[in-house]
Order: structure tokens, then C-alpha cells, then sequence
């Protein structure tokens, strides 16, 4: 077997970062055991954007910052430029909450805050426009997830929304194979919520859609369920790229 030519078919996957405590969670499980090489961007330490031929796959993950703080955090706007190079790229691009939020912008849509802060595990139903997505085999009519948002956004043009919840429209859409926005978190792993939860718990108000750090915990089973969720997701979008 060429090991050469089979390392170059692998996925060259890319990273962004906005936080120290938001990683790849079980994301860094599944590229760790398939062997995909994987770089990251630290915004939040002054590193430099990637290039775009340097990589095949981007994600761009969360963080507790509004998409348009442009002053307190002066690379938003380098970022949304990149991310918007890499989908005319023809990367694959999958983003995560703030994520999701950037691709959203990226692409022209507006992002603002939404009816609810939903922080915990809460339900999402499958909506039509799944039917059209390269996921429809993979998202069932009703699942449950973990959330940890108070913004939103405005689907962008040419998505289809895939899936939604009661306090939050557009959770999950999709443009063509190459473009996932996720508002919701199938990464999270125990520790990874810990680590939201010693950061961000002062968002903790106890509102209709916001758990106690003990119910978000309480459960294994439900990190064990988004995980393998994770897998079938990122193995569909990233897998064959």
C-alpha cells in the first residue's frame, strides 16, 4: 500500500477557535481514531487565518461572543471573511453554534438575539427541508440535543432548514453537501459542559428554556446518544471529502 498516497486522500480538516474552554469535544474523538490530520486557529491568541488550499474541511466552533463585536474582538471580521472564501472554495464548511451564527453572517443573513436564551438538553423536530438535505437519512423526526445560545439567525440564502425547536426556529440547515450550520451542539461531551458551565454559568437564570447545571449533567446516556449522532454526521459531511 502507497502510505503516502493514502495519507494525502485524508481529509485535511481545520479548525476555528474563539475561547480556551470551547474545543473540538467529541469531534477530536472521531478525527483522532480515523487519523485526519487537523490544524487549529486560536483567534483569541492573535493567530493568523489559514489558507485556503491548506485545507479540505473547516469548523468553526462556539464561543460566548456576539458575531458583531467587532471591537472587543477585531478578528470576527477576518473570520467571516475566511469562512466566506472557504464555502466559494468549495470547502466543506460545518459550523457550531457561534459557528453556525458566522456562516450565517458570511453569507449575508442577519443574526440577533432570539426569543429565548435555551441552554440544556431540549428537543428538535425534523422539518421538511431535510428532505432535500444530504442528511435526511440521518436526523430522525424527533431528537434531542445540547444547547447553549441566547442569539439566533436568519437562514441564508439557498439553505435548507433542517431542523427546529420550540425556542429556537432555525437550529440545524444546510446549503448543497458542503455547508452545515448546526445552533445546537452534538460534540458536547461531559467535560466539555463542565467547562461551559464554570465559564458561562453566570447565564444560569433559571428562564423557561434554561436547565441547572445539575439536570444538564445528570445524564450520561444523552452525551453517549448526540455523540454517536456526531459520528454519523461527520462521517457523512467530512468523511468522503
Amino acid at each position: 500500500m502507497d502510505t503516502a498516497k493514502e495519507t494525502r486522500s485524508m481529509p485535511r480538516i481545520h479548525s476555528f477557535h474563539h475561547v480556551p474552554f470551547e474545543g473540538l469535544g467529541h469531534f477530536e474523538d472521531i478525527f483522532t481514531r480515523n487519523n485526519w490530520p487537523v490544524r487549529q486557529t486560536h483567534w483569541y491568541q492573535g493567530d493568523s487565518a489559514p489558507e485556503i488550499e491548506s485545507f479540505d474541511a473547516l469548523i468553526v466552533m462556539g464561543g460566548p461572543m456576539n458575531i458583531d463585536e467587532h471591537d472587543r474582538y477585531p478578528w470576527l471580521t477576518q473570520e467571516k471573511q475566511t469562512i466566506k472564501t472557504a464555502i466559494d472554495a468549495g470547502k466543506t464548511v460545518i459550523g457550531i453554534c457561534l459557528g453556525a451564527q458566522l456562516i450565517a453572517a458570511a453569507l449575508g443573513a442577519a443574526v440577533k438575539p432570539g426569543n429565548h436564551r435555551e441552554i440544556g438538553w431540549f428537543d428538535l423536530n425534523r422539518m421538511p427541508g431535510a428532505d432535500q438535505s444530504p442528511l435526511s437519512d440521518l436526523l430522525p423526526e424527533r431528537f434531542q440535543a445540547f444547547h447553549w445560545h441566547s442569539d439566533t439567525f436568519d437562514l441564508p440564502e439557498g439553505a435548507q432548514r433542517l431542523a427546529s425547536s420550540e425556542a429556537c426556529d432555525n437550529q440545524i440547515f444546510s446549503i448543497g453537501d458542503k455547508v452545515l450550520g448546526l445552533q445546537c451542539h452534538l460534540e458536547t461531551t461531559p467535560r466539555t459542559a463542565t467547562a461551559l458551565i464554570e465559564n458561562c454559568g453566570d447565564e444560569l437564570d433559571g428562564s423557561h428554556y434554561v436547565q441547572s447545571a445539575e439536570d444538564m449533567l445528570a445524564e450520561r446516556e444523552r452525551f453517549t446518544a448526540i455523540n454517536a449522532m456526531a459520528e454519523r454526521v461527520i462521517g457523512r459531511m467530512i468523511g468522503q471529502a
